[in-house]
């Protein structure tokens, strides 16, 4: 099998040619591309730049992503945002997330504009199967859902985190499915099969791994490895390391690397190793205080440890193996670059803030320009440039010879201090992001093009007595339902008429006879009673392998409500219990609608 593949590279003509089912490659001047290579995108949660043994840490071994490093070329200084979210906004759109409405990690600030173009869009107009797999986080009902934003298809969950890795509670394309097996290998499982499905036509295939975050969930093979091992590599600095925490994050990332390999495999398997590029990243700095590379900051933190990751791609017999840049480069850059690989015609509906890296990947003669990153997070604000970093209390560092930020330089380099200083200060004022209080965007029901929408727990507002079952909101569920004027309600916005299928995920206390339930959204009333109890405890500790901080989960029973019209507009839907025949009235997980016409 032989291709031809051709795309703009300034000042570069390269021919390589190969045979046994391996990719012929033309990268010319002014050609056009024939033949377009797979994307497959692997994102980790919460994995620092230190968690792999290609980056020094000997407490663990990861060699299949290792070899996307040995195979590829590595970037020595990539960025992300110090969260989950504002990152996956940054790779999915090639813009800064303050441009993009995300402001949070949950309750809405979560989501990305509507209207920003992302990378699936762009490949999907080019002909590409596009599929995501894992944690999306950057919103949940269409048209924020990634089924919405250029995926055809979608497994995972849409919010910011999971309180089970074990079969948990998932969704295929809106469907409420449940997951087979820990969650990181079922996401493989589904890439797997995806990418077998379509071995003969370009794909798309992006993976958001859940795991290091936690909850710490870690099949026991990993655990083992880990659990009475003493640490060659800990945290050097003054804040105190949890050992069984980071034991468990590499049990996870060990694991991890067992599906990278899995991956890998299956490329070879189908001959489609050198038609697929492949991208390794995580999202953020560590989750907890762990060895790093010496770096300040973690997870949250816009220093250099909360924000440098790996990044490793990787095109076997187009890239060069074994290369590392040094240049700074950052999330934003994602999307143009694959662009410029897949030499995609598509335009994206506002301008870009990230660069095109072909020219280093393929040291082309171009002169290539300096350039700021900007990390933010909260109220803290950092600006780096290929030398320095200014961070949030405008302290300056050398970070070529000081990654941990200790020698502060801004009294002997006053001019320098003085001058990334006025470029954090434009760049806020061009970008600044809204904020919770500026944000008047409710969450949207009954997109006519999508047949289900979710309303979790997360994204309601409790009343009375009603309480959160943990103060972080993802993955939630309302309890403390004691009295009949209480209730729940949610800010929506009717994308169209219709009518919908509405089902309750609950429990139940056996004590309670029966709940009278009422759904409004002062138009149009939906009236039904629950009967039948479904007391199932808490999960989620038997698998933890150290305390957790997000709420514990259970086994929510699905209830058919009933049918209800919804007209067009922004209401206030509201879940009453008028009837309560014991002490409480049930605990709840989400409501689903299902659109019928």
């Amino acid at each position: 099998m032989y291709r031809i593949l051709r795309f703009t590279l300034p000042s570069l003509v390269l021919l390589l040619s190969s045979c046994n089912n391996r990719t012929s490659t033309l990268i010319s001047k002014t050609g056009e591309l024939s033949s377009k290579p797979n994307v497959i995108l692997i994102m980790t949660d919460d994995q620092g730049w230190g968690d792999l043994s290609s980056n020094g840490n000997t407490n663990l071994n990861t060699p299949n992503i290792d070899a996307l490093a040995k195979n590829g070329v590595s970037f020595e200084n990539f960025y992300v945002q110090p969260v989950c979210s504002p990152t996956r906004a940054e790779l999915l759109t090639g813009r800064h997330y303050t441009r993009l409405g995300v402001y949070a990690t949950s309750a809405g600030g979560e989501r990305l504009n509507l209207g920003e173009t992302t990378i699936a869009d762009i490949l999907k107009k080019e002909g590409y199967h596009t599929a995501a797999y894992g944690k999306w986080h950057n919103g949940m009902q269409p048209p924020y859902h990634p089924n919405a934003r250029g995926f055809d298809d979608f497994y995972g969950f849409a919010s910011g985190h999971w309180g089970n890795y074990f079969s948990p509670m998932l969704e295929h394309n809106g469907k409420i499915v449940k997951g087979d097996g820990f969650l990181t290998d079922d996401l493989t499982n589904k890439g797997l099969s995806f990418i077998t499905k379509h071995a003969n036509e370009p794909f798309f295939l992006f993976l958001p791994f859940n795991t290091p975050h936690s909850p710490m969930q870690v099949p026991d093979k990993y655990w083992n490895r880990f659990k009475d091992r003493s640490l060659k590599r800990i945290y050097q600095g003054t804040e105190i390391e949890e050992v069984d925490f980071t034991k468990a994050a590499l049990a996870m990332v060990v694991n991890i690397d067992d599906n990278v390999g899995r991956i890998q495999s299956k490329l070879k398997e189908l001959h489609l190793e050198e038609n697929t590029i492949i991208i390794f990243m995580s999202d953020n700095g560590p989750n907890n205080w762990r060895w790093n590379g010496g770096m300040r900051g973690r997870k949250g933190s816009p220093d250099e440890g909360g924000v440098r990751t790996p990044f490793f791609i990787q095109w076997k017999n187009t890239l060069p193996a074994g290369e590392t840049i040094q240049e700074i480069a950052s999330a934003i850059d994602i999307l143009p670059t694959i662009k410029a690989l897949t030499n995609s015609k598509s335009k994206t509906n506002r301008s870009l803030d990230g660069k095109n890296l072909t020219p280093l990947l393929f040291k082309t003669q171009e002169q290539w320009k300096s350039r700021f990153v900007y990390n933010r997070w909260g109220e803290k604000t950092t600006v780096r440039s290929q030398k320095y970093r200014l961070d949030q209390k405008n302290r300056l560092y050398d970070m070529e010879n000081d990654r941990a930020q200790q020698r502060n330089l801004s009294g002997q380099l006053r001019e320098l201090r003085d001058s990334l200083l006025t470029v954090k200060t434009k760049w806020l004022n061009e970008t600044l992001p809204i904020s919770r209080n500026q944000d008047n965007r409710p969450f949207t029901l009954g997109h006519p093009d999508f047949k289900y929408t979710q309303l979790p727990a997360r994204d309601g507002i409790p009343h009375g007595n009603i309480k959160r079952s943990n103060h972080f909101p993802n993955d939630t569920f309302f309890t403390n339902w004691i009295s009949e004027n209480d209730s729940i309600t949610w800010d929506v916005e009717i994308l169209a008429d219709g009518k919908f299928e509405v089902d309750l995920y609950y429990t139940l206390a056996s004590t309670t006879k029966g709940v009278a339930v009422e759904l409004t959204n002062g138009e149009s009333t939906l009236m039904t009673r629950i009967t039948e109890t479904h007391d199932p405890p808490l999960t989620g500790m038997k698998n933890d392998r150290v305390l957790r901080g997000e709420s514990y989960v259970k086994d929510f029973k699905r209830k058919q409500l009933g049918e209800l019209l919804l007209k067009k507009g922004r209401r206030i839907l509201t879940l009453k219990a008028p009837l309560i025949s014991g002490a409480s009235a049930m605990d709840v997980r989400l409501l689903n609608f299902k659109r019928i016409k």
